[in-house]
């Protein structure tokens, strides 16, 4: 696997969120507000880790605009805790914090959170034919009981302190993209037949990991499985460089010695609750829309969001 990493102190300084600017009509992304991280199920580690991605500012800070939602979209994912399915790779637990943009960064109570990925090798559910570039085992060599449709996607809803979980892996590349996992955040609608109906996407963004963590992770199995030449965040076409303020998660490693026991991502999303988003965006294309495209929501035999995690 190779990049194109001319200097990694660009991504160190990425990791430094920008302050200021106005609120965008589609939505903004936050990071640096302390209070959104602390719930009441949060670990001394957690906190740590977020009184550390929040030091740069006490108040809440503007970040980016939405982006485009990505030629990988499905409607209908279930509303989840567990989105991995039996996917094999590295853990990853991601604590997410909505907050109003608009009204001094309070939590958005009640926001569904939607996050999508590729798999190890980089493959998406509902396009499992569709070719990650590089060399990679078929989808289906992978050995696990995913279902097709539904593997690595889920809703989480934000309680009173804005903030949702989600259990998944760390995701694998495809060209010609570098590592990364897509989000919106939809408000005004509710939980039924175990997925999220109605109301509207206030943000479309994307969430981005550092080329030095990626990197590593890329070498260990099952990720090592999948060869080419893998893109870094400088030369992304979506990650516009902004650290934080692009969608750059704050990582803890669970075992500093060893990344294969899995990390822990944070990041604030702020967005305003009474724009709407259509998910067009305005950085990058996301690649090209494969041929084999699905349309609609997962099929009838879809597991159930009961039988598949716990919601909460």
């Amino acid at each position: 696997m190779t990049g194109n990493h001319k200097d990694k102190s660009i991504t160190r300084r990425r990791a430094l969120a920008v302050t200021g600017g106005t609120v965008a009509a589609g939505g903004l992304a936050v990071a640096g507000y302390q209070a959104a991280f602390a719930d009441t199920a949060a670990t001394a580690t957690d906190a740590a880790t977020a009184s550390a991605s929040a030091s740069e500012s006490s108040g809440c800070m503007t970040l980016m605009s939405s982006v485009t939602e990505g030629p990988y979209y499905l409607d209908g994912a279930l509303v989840r805790k567990d989105i991995t399915e039996g996917k094999s790779g590295v853990p990853l637990t991601l604590r997410l914090t909505v907050v109003d943009a608009t009204d001094g960064c309070t939590p958005v109570k009640g926001a569904a959170v939607e996050i999508w990925h590729c798999d190890a090798w980089g493959y998406y559910s509902g396009y499992t034919t569709a070719n990650p570039g590089g060399s990679a085992p078929a989808e289906s060599e992978d050995g696990s009981t995913a279902n097709d449709k539904t593997y690595l996607r889920g809703y989480q809803v934000a309680g009173a302190n804005g903030v949702v979980k989600f259990e998944t892996i760390f995701p694998g590349w495809y060209t010609p993209r570098t590592c990364h996992i897509h989000l919106k955040v939809h408000t005004g609608g509710q939980k039924e037949d175990g997925t999220y109906e109605g109301g509207k996407v206030n943000y479309t963004g994307q969430l981005f990991f550092d080329d030095e963590i990626a990197e590593e992770i890329f070498t260990l199995e099952p990720y090592s499985k999948h060869s080419g030449s893998y893109t870094t965040l400088d030369n992304d076409m979506v990650y516009d460089g902004g650290g934080a303020s692009s969608g750059l998660l704050t990582l803890k490693a669970v075992h500093k010695k060893a990344p294969s026991k899995g990390y822990k991502g944070f990041l604030t999303v702020g967005i305003d609750p009474d724009a709407e988003n259509t998910g067009a965006g305005s950085g990058g294309g996301g690649g090209t829309p494969p041929s084999d495209a699905p349309t609609g929501t997962p099929p009838s035999d879809a597991p159930s969001s009961s039988s598949a995690s716990s919601s909460s």
